[in-house]
């Protein structure tokens, strides 16, 4: 009986309750402007979010985006096996919001984007661990 209600405790808290690899800093890729970011991470209720922390010029020289400190992904929420999905990710250099999906590998994050359900699919790459 202990361990039915310990299971069903667990089972009952969110996903982003727990520790999660997803959380931290990640750097984004470079986009059509050849700027990137910073986005941390963090749980946002029972799911994930992620709020640009730091700008970059295609140079590599840190600037103030007009987006910093803006949520770039939210709403993702943990689906086993490192994967993510049901959030929203946005696209600064399109000012466009894409239904997200990231798939975490070690201290990568691969983020994809949807309009339309599958349609209108657009690739956020590889964003690689920060801290």
């Amino acid at each position: 009986m202990k361990r039915l209600m310990l299971a069903a405790l667990f089972a009952g808290l969110g996903s982003a309750a727990f520790a999660d690899d997803i959380v931290g800093t990640w750097q984004t890729i470079k986009d059509d402007n050849g700027n990137f970011g910073h986005i941390e991470i963090a749980p946002c209720g029972a799911a994930f979010c992620g709020t640009l922390v730091r700008s970059f010029d295609s140079n590599g020289a840190v600037f103030t985006s007009e987006n910093q400190g803006r949520q770039i992904v939210w709403d993702m929420v943990a689906q086993g096996g490192g994967k993510y999905g049901a959030g929203k990710v946005y696209s600064p250099d399109r000012d466009q919001t894409y239904g997200g999906k990231m798939e975490l590998s070690g201290n990568s994050l691969t983020v994809k984007g949807c309009l339309f359900g599958q349609t209108g699919c657009r690739s956020g790459g590889t964003w690689s661990r920060v801290n």
